[in-house]
């Protein structure tokens, strides 16, 4: 079994597909978006962040319904996502996903005591695994807090999350490593970033 069988993901909710659909339509005009002449970032294309920044309405034109919120052309919105794209305001499209109404209660956030000098070579062995969300270094706070690489596993219950914990730790040679296992408890917020601040927002 490959790593990348052994993992769970979540790309194949029907959000994930419709998000994933709509992407050929970038696609399509990506040179001419990426030949335009004009600032990074105009204020017609803060509007638009602004207008997706709560996500794609699910509709089969969604493209359509964000211009006619705007006042704009259906096309204008595709050539102004493909450019922001391509100039690298927007990163890459994705899901925001409620992971517990698809069934996946069990997280766990692994925090790992790595040598420095491995964290690099260690933090791209982990990333590879598709059930591991987030990965990433943060700093040791000694002597309280030993612990310097973390990452985040999602399973449908705990013996899930500890069978990928248990396939990564063989994988990737980490037995010898001090580590812990902590279970989310509660959720007490989840959605994705907002970057544009609503009308009358900040004057108070």
């Amino acid at each position: 079994m490959s790593a990348k069988s052994h993992g769970s993901t979540n790309e194949h909710s029907e959000a994930g597909i419709r998000a994933k659909s709509a992407m050929p339509e970038l696609n399509v005009i990506k040179h001419s978006a990426a030949t335009l002449q004009r600032p990074p970032v105009d204020e017609a294309d803060r509007r638009l962040l602004a207008a997706i920044q709560h996500g794609l309405p699910l509709t089969p034109r969604p493209y359509a319904g964000i211009a006619a919120g705007l006042g704009i052309s259906e096309a204008e919105v595709v050539a102004r996502l493909a450019y922001l794209k391509e100039a690298g305001v927007i990163r890459r499209f994705g899901v925001v996903v409620r992971h517990h109404e698809l069934g996946y209660s069990a997280n766990a956030m692994v925090v790992w005591d790595v040598p420095d000098e491995q964290v690099t070579g260690l933090g791209h062995c982990l990333a590879g695994f598709d059930f591991i969300t987030l990965c990433y270094r943060r700093p040791r706070h000694l002597p309280q807090w030993r612990y310097n690489l973390y990452c985040m596993i999602h399973g449908k219950s705990r013996e899930e999350v500890l069978a990928h914990l248990e396939w990564m730790v063989n994988h990737c040679g980490l037995q010898s490593l001090p580590h812990e296992v902590l279970f989310s408890r509660r959720r007490f917020k989840q959605r994705g970033a907002l970057y544009a601040m609503p009308a009358g927002a900040g004057t108070r």
